[in-house]
């Protein structure tokens, strides 16, 4: 018995439906919004509380040999986010045998522009600072020495007072930072922080290498290659990557991570970050730290850095930016002088 041959009219429907489940998926794709990560941490409890150390199959190019000012946006989003203050987390790491030394100079100038998101994590009760702060001195109850112990308590202090904050980010600096807060959240505003985003600047040419023994003793010792951002410069982290890091690192646990490598606090974040959780350090030339140079700053630049640091060497030698202002006695860490010098209006500064 032959087939029945197709009318036109069957014809044009099958195409139909056909058309209508194609514009479907495409408006469907297009137009899905992306869920919030609260609850990202699944891939991560999965594993074991000792992850077996596998030594990346790909090296990251050396930093400095063509890498770009600014990284591109590694993002599907078109436009830029915009970025308030009250989503930005800031911590400032100091020790009480800096209270005094230290936090005038931040006080009197960047903290006043972001007074309220500011807090500094400290190893001792300070009434003077606490009331000039407004309440924003936070006891760790860690040592003040300078050992890599004392550095992962503060830091492991700072990531979970983040995680209650409920903010979007998470951003780390040490007490001889300068911070430009506004060209901070015009960083921030070009990434999304419900992505995985570690952004900060490493202070050596290469990944850190470090041999590392296995979960199981009768391993042979592993070679562990990651990148790290440089506390002493500044790190920003967002919150979808800080909830993929708390079954590794929330709740003190970033402790056991830097005594288990035997490292200081920004090394162990980035450990935590590049080789357990493989997620790129991105890497920001407009932090800096006493690492560098400060002198070889170019002024006309001033106004596209994140942060400026300062170091006093053993010979009474400064590491200090280059610029005009102040009398150096007056402030000799030149914070006065750069913060005058982008916000010329802003109280105390000699209008210009």
């Amino acid at each position: 018995m032959p087939r029945a041959v197709p009318t036109r009219r069957g014809l044009q429907a099958l195409a139909l439906v056909l058309a209508t489940a194609y514009v479907t998926i495409l408006l469907y794709q297009a137009v899905a919004p992306r869920q919030w990560v609260d609850e990202i941490t699944s891939e991560v409890n999965g594993g074991r509380n000792e992850p077996m150390i596998e030594v990346p199959a790909v090296s990251r190019r050396i930093i400095g040999e063509g890498s770009a000012v600014t990284p591109p946006v590694a993002t599907a989003t078109m436009v830029p986010f915009s970025t308030n203050l009250d989503d930005v987390f800031i911590s400032v790491k100091t020790t009480k045998h800096y209270h005094r030394s230290r936090l005038p100079a931040i006080i009197g100038t960047w903290f006043q522009f972001a007074k309220d998101q500011t807090w500094f994590f400290t190893d001792r009760e300070d009434p003077y600072f606490q009331n000039l702060t407004n309440g924003h001195m936070i006891d760790t109850k860690c040592s003040s020495s300078h050992n890599r112990r004392a550095l992962c308590c503060k830091m492991s202090v700072e990531f979970d007072r983040f995680l209650e904050s409920g903010r979007k980010w998470f951003c780390h600096f040490d007490d001889d930072n300068y911070v430009n807060v506004p060209r901070l959240l015009k960083l921030l505003d070009n990434y999304n922080p419900r992505e995985d985003w570690y952004l900060g600047r490493p202070s050596i040419p290469a990944p850190l290498e470090i041999i590392r023994q296995g979960p199981e003793p009768s391993k042979r010792p592993q070679k562990v290659r990651f990148w790290f951002a440089t506390g002493g410069a500044g790190f920003c982290i967002s919150r979808a990557l800080a909830l993929k890091m708390t079954p590794l690192a929330g709740g003190g646990k970033f402790i056991t991570v830097g005594d288990r490598i035997r490292l200081p606090d920004d090394v162990t974040m980035g450990y935590i970050i590049e080789y357990l959780l493989k997620k790129q350090l991105t890497v920001i030339e407009q932090f800096h730290s006493h690492l560098e140079p400060m002198k070889f700053l170019n002024k006309d630049t001033f106004h596209e850095q994140v942060s400026f640091s300062y170091s006093k060497g053993a010979r009474d030698e400064w590491n200090i930016l280059k610029i005009d202002g102040f009398d150096t006695k007056d402030d000799p860490k030149r914070f006065k002088s750069i913060h005058c010098h982008l916000f010329p209006h802003v109280p105390n500064c000699p209008h210009r």
